[in-house]
């Protein structure tokens, strides 16, 4: 019986084996040479991230002994500071004064499921009891005083501000991030610019600043000049400033994360290269911590990403600083230091909020200043102020709320908060922005509840300012 393997017919002569192990030998050694090239690569990429990064040692002895408790372990809180130096690269940006302040300070909140994260930021008009700094690096620290919330950059540098932050807050801080005006740039430039809208042109020359109404995508340098910029746009105050701060940074992370920017190796590493040269920060954040935040948060959906400013109201005992309203404020650290989230929080009191609502001011009297009175007190309750102006004709008898059709949801929570006002619809307005024209009938705005908590939930980063 045959087993069918003797009785097979012969095959074909094969290869020789020695030319068969010739060619497995060369598949070897460019498998191997190619995994060594693009090892060698990234080790060269991320050496050179890695030398990029300037730090800053941040010591307990700096931060005192009474910091606050870190109530949630993995959560991670980083205050950012957008520096105003203006030696060096950044001599251009006006005169030259000896150290530096803080332009803009956020503390960003990640959660400890990595499934939100909070944009807080502090105005930097902030009258504010500053704690004991001590004297480092050449700067001379700070005594415990009422004062600005940005001078303790300025006195005791980073430490001090971060001590400052944990003090007011009781927020247990991490790490901390220093951005300066260059480096700012260089980020926006990475990312290939960055899409804002403009109700009106402008030409700020102080800013550096010359730009066209409508949608456009900003280089760096017009970005800079867009997030400096103060007194040429919406009403002219550090509030409006730090509110278009917060929807380009949304603007921003939209482009990163929305777009193709994060499955573009070339782009990616452009980014990275930028972001990790703009940067100082403490040692302890170093490229692994930011790697594994970066990885960690990955899918995380922008709509859970919210940008809040610290509640507060003009300040009566010094004009032209803001101070800290409670028990709102207090209620948001909390939040923060507990890694609770805004979105449960009861007490508002509209369908839309008045942070993603934006008015624009006419003064139909002829009391001179009221729009700028008017926009101070909507600005204080949270809502964005797009422009202040007057009325073609004066006088106008009556307080009306003038909006289109893709603004009327809005309207409701505007006038919720005055005393007294008509509305009217324009059909042919293609805009959500609502107009509020002030008559001879103004009467004020209602009183704000103790309970109304509309100004902690802030607005997430798919926020549209061109919907808007």
């Amino acid at each position: 019986m045959s087993s069918g393997l003797v009785d097979a017919p012969p095959s074909e002569p094969s290869a020789s084996p020695r030319r068969g192990r010739r060619w497995l030998r060369w598949i070897v050694a460019v498998a191997v040479t190619a995994v060594l090239l693009v090892a060698g690569i990234a080790v060269g990429v991320l050496a050179k991230l890695n030398a990029n990064v300037k730090h800053v040692d941040v010591t307990d002895d700096d931060l005192g002994a009474t910091r606050p408790p870190k109530v949630a372990g993995t959560a991670m809180n980083i205050l950012v500071v957008g520096s105003d130096q203006r030696d060096g690269k950044n001599a251009r940006y006006g005169h030259h004064i000896a150290g530096e302040r803080t332009d803009t300070i956020m503390l960003v909140h990640v959660s400890s499921k990595r499934d939100n994260a909070m944009v807080v930021s502090f105005p930097r008009d902030s009258l504010v009891q500053l704690p004991a700094c001590r004297a480092t690096g050449g700067l001379p620290g700070q005594r415990p005083h009422l004062g600005m919330i940005n001078e303790s950059f300025n006195s005791g540098g980073i430490a001090c501000t971060w001590k400052t932050i944990e003090s007011l807050t009781h927020i247990r801080i991490d790490h901390f991030v220093k951005v300066d005006f260059t480096g700012f740039k260089s980020m926006v430039n990475a990312v290939g610019g960055v899409e804002v809208c403009l109700p009106e042109p402008v030409n700020d020359k102080k800013a550096l600043l010359h730009l066209p109404a409508g949608r456009q995508t900003l280089d760096g340098e017009q970005a800079l000049g867009y997030v400096r910029a103060r007194y040429s746009m919406g009403d002219g105050s550090d509030i409006g400033r730090i509110q278009r701060q917060q929807m380009f940074i949304a603007s921003m992370v939209k482009k990163v994360v929305s777009g193709e920017t994060l499955t573009d190796p070339a782009k990616l590493v452009g980014i990275l290269d930028a972001g990790t040269k703009a940067v100082t920060t403490d040692r302890g954040l170093t490229l692994g911590v930011m790697k594994d935040l970066a990885t960690s948060l990955q899918g995380l959906d922008i709509g859970r990403i919210r940008f809040i400013t610290t509640p507060w109201h003009y300040s009566l005992a010094q004009p032209g600083r803001v101070e800290w309203v409670q028990p709102q404020a207090g209620r948001l650290f909390q939040i923060v230091a507990r890694d609770q989230s805004v979105e449960g929080v009861k007490g508002g009191q509209a369908k839309v909020g008045r942070t993603k609502i934006q008015v624009e001011l006419r003064n139909g009297t002829w009391r001179s200043g009221l729009g700028t009175q008017v926009a101070a007190l909507l600005e204080q309750r949270g809502y964005h102020i797009a422009k202040v102006g007057d009325t073609a004709r004066k006088p106008q008898r009556r307080t009306t709320v003038l909006y289109g059709p893709s603004g009327e949801t809005r309207v409701p929570t505007l006038t919720h908060d005055l005393l007294s006002a008509t509305t009217r619809e324009l059909p042919a307005a293609r805009t959500s922005r609502l107009v509020l024209v002030i008559g001879d009938d103004w009467k004020g705005l209602k009183a704000l509840r103790a309970d109304d908590t509309e100004s902690i939930k802030g607005f997430d980063a798919t926020h549209d300012t061109c919907a808007s």
